[in-house]
């Protein structure tokens, strides 16, 4: 029988299968919070002496608030706006204003003057000054036409829609995540309560066994043999609780509670029948409200505009300059002047620095397209495995529960014969193995039952607003 710590290993192999990229699923290796934000988080508050009731929907809005791909998506958005206003200033006027007073001395025959004589017998000296003026002005830009401006700016606000959606997939992502993590903390506290479960009934029947041998009634190896399994159920209770502590720290980490916190779990997740849509309405559900999946569209549009945007390189571009401001040897001897300009600018030849760009881009652009055709064939096999993984779960959960009860069956049966004399107690020790296996396959059927049904909100687009209705209070 695998044991209490196989069981979470396998968990968090799984959990991080479902979120790490294609290279590292292939590799089969568990992530930390270095390797996939989601599994970490920036702790707020300090821990209390009082113990927490932490329920699920609790649980889901601290890690929205706290965990590092919520946070990190945020960012995301916000360097996206900062680039939008970016690209968008070069098509907005530009308007600055300057004061200064000014000294200078010019050296003219520094400038290839020389001395000549001139009408009034001493020329015009080489030496200009020193003399000052003061100038107040303000200066003004503005572009008129410039299509690679705007299909720029276009670009950059597909890019601030597309991270915002990478934001909404990322507060999906982090709702299934804890949901998964809170369903292992639930799963790991059931392994603990059989483990205490089969302790206490192989305390009994080794205590049964010793009466009997005192009695005359069984052998003395039925007594080693008893305790040697009260000893391997006591092995099992320890490793059981150390699976729990640590899947405990797992789910703090992600929701950004103390490490120190003590908190319970307010919630179970019982087995309920899933009221799952049809495959074809859940198939366009999906499409319909996945938010990667309207983020790759995004950035499709995105690449698309880069694409214009270079292409406009080789357009001409129009665009007007002024100023305005005061001059004069003083601050009270002054007048108004001004300048003003419209420039056309037509690229000639750049050294085909545009084509370059054009292709730069036109790659960009395919590349997206593929994403987005490889996301939408993905969106599908994802929705159908989860149907798939839900009927299987359903049936083993009937089929496991009915073990249970059959297992039980038979280790009273055992019992009886065992206290009747009728024989020794291993097939008590065997039934024990099988009720023990019996246990364990019904947790982990309801543990991959209740998973499925978060993946498929997730799947459907629905994991943030879904997943917190799962919790049911204990």
């Amino acid at each position: 029988m695998n044991g209490p710590r196989t069981k979470i290993v396998a968990g968090a192999v799984a959990l991080a299968l479902a979120l790490a990229p294609a290279a590292v699923q292939a590799q089969n290796i568990p992530q930390t919070s270095l390797q996939n934000p989601v599994l970490g988080s920036v702790p707020g508050g300090k821990a209390t002496s009082e113990m927490l009731s932490l329920t699920l929907s609790d649980a889901i809005d601290r890690a929205l608030r706290q965990n590092l791909g919520v946070l990190f998506g945020n960012d995301a958005v916000l360097s996206a706006r900062g680039e939008t206003w970016q690209e968008r200033s070069r098509l907005l006027p530009n308007l600055s204003a300057r004061v200064a007073e000014n000294a200078a001395q010019v050296n003219l025959a520094a400038q290839g003057f020389q001395k000549v004589a001139g009408h009034f017998g001493g020329g015009f000296p080489l030496v200009i000054g020193p003399f000052g003026f003061f100038d107040v002005r303000a200066y003004l830009s503005q572009s008129l036409v410039d299509l690679n401006a705007r299909h720029s700016e276009r670009a950059a606000e597909s890019n601030l829609t597309a991270e915002q959606f990478s934001y909404q997939d990322a507060r999906e992502t982090v709702a299934l995540v804890v949901g998964v993590l809170y369903l292992d903390v639930l799963t790991a506290a059931s392994r603990v309560q059989t483990a205490e479960a089969q302790v206490q009934t192989a305390q009994a029947l080794q205590n049964q066994a010793a009466d009997l041998r005192r009695t005359g009634v069984s052998a003395g190896i039925d007594v080693l043999r008893a305790q040697v399994e009260l000893q391997t159920r006591q092995q099992e209770l320890i490793a059981a609780r150390n699976a729990l502590a640590k899947q405990d720290l797992v789910l703090a980490r992600a929701i950004g509670l103390p490490l120190d916190q003590v908190f319970r779990l307010a919630d179970t997740v019982p087995y309920e029948a899933a009221d799952a849509p049809g495959l074809d309405d859940a198939l366009k559900t999906a499409l319909a409200t996945r938010a990667d999946f309207q983020s790759a569209q995004a950035r499709v549009s995105k690449a698309e505009e880069q694409r214009r945007a270079a292409t406009a390189q080789r357009l001409p571009s129009l665009s007007a300059n002024a100023d305005y401001g005061v001059i004069g040897p003083t601050p009270g001897q002054t007048h108004g002047t001004f300048t003003a300009s419209a420039a056309l600018r037509v690229p000639i030849f750049t050294g085909n620095k545009v084509h370059g760009d054009e292709l730069v881009a036109q790659g960009e652009l395919d590349r997206s397209r593929q994403r987005l055709e490889n996301l939408r064939a993905q969106i599908e096999q994802d929705v159908r495995t989860v149907f798939l993984d839900l009927r299987a779960a359903a049936d083993q959960v009937a089929v496991a529960r009915s073990n249970v009860d059959l297992a039980q069956q038979t280790l009273a049966q055992s019992r009886d014969r065992f206290g009747a004399g009728v024989s020794d107690n291993i097939e008590i020790v065997q039934a024990q193995e099988s009720l023990a296996r019996a246990n364990e396959s019904y947790i982990s059927s309801l543990h991959d039952y209740n998973l499925a049904r978060m993946q498929l909100a997730r799947a459907t687009g629905a994991a943030e607003r879904q997943i917190r209705q799962y919790g049911k209070e204990q």
